[in-house]
């Protein structure tokens, strides 16, 4: 058998697909055979790169949260912000990133897979926190926008409420709820010297609860 010169391509090539068939019918009513069938590859060159669909929609996820890092670093190295601003577009733009459409019909797997959050929690304490949101906590100490005597716990604390309590993805919640939360939200931050939701983004957390 002829050994594929460009797995790279391939791997590509099957999350690409993928991605649109769990975006378009949803993980559930995604089969492998689906994938095979959509990128022209046999079952063993499937298997060959994943060995589970699990392992695809993983590696979907993935994805998405390289766009999001991209993104983060992007906030955290421009000029002419101070720290709180910078940590408001940071979670401004990625939690409005997160309330993708396509991201709903992969919500079952999200919620229910412990290794998903295994991932999410090691994602968000080992580089998230340090890598992105720290750096920018400490330049608002500096320049006088954050006050804060624990930067580090703090942008473990942000993250962790951000993407896991405060976000209605991970549990059904009625709009008045989502406000709520957020609400608290803003109180908590508001002894630090800075707020990070706004209305808009608030409003759009509301009617995300509705889908």
């Amino acid at each position: 058998m002829a050994r594929n010169k460009h797995p790279e391509q391939t791997v590509t090539h099957i999350l690409d697909t993928a991605a649109a068939l769990f975006f378009q019918k949803g993980y559930d009513k995604t089969t492998l055979q689906d994938i095979i069938n959509a990128t022209k590859l046999s079952k063993g060159a499937i298997y060959h790169h994943f060995a589970s669909k699990e392992a695809i929609i993983i590696a979907v996820v993935d994805r998405v949260g390289e766009a999001q890092s991209a993104m983060l670093a992007k906030v955290r190295d421009r000029k002419g912000l101070t720290g709180a601003e910078k940590l408001r577009e940071m979670f401004r733009t990625s939690l409005r990133m997160s309330f993708q459409g396509k991201i709903l019909h992969m919500l079952p797997f999200i919620i229910e897979n412990p290794k998903f959050m295994t991932l999410q929690m090691q994602s968000i304490l080992g580089e998230a926190a340090p890598d992105y949101v720290l750096p920018v906590l400490r330049e608002g100490i500096a320049d006088g926008s954050i006050q804060a005597n624990h930067p580090e716990e703090l942008s473990e604390v942000l993250l962790i409420l951000a993407n896991l309590w405060l976000h209605p993805i991970f549990r059904p919640s009625t709009p008045e709820q989502v406000r709520a939360r957020c609400a608290f939200f803003n109180q908590f931050t508001r002894q630090y010297g800075f707020e990070l939701l706004d209305e808009d983004l608030i409003e759009a957390m509301a009617e995300f609860s509705r889908t």
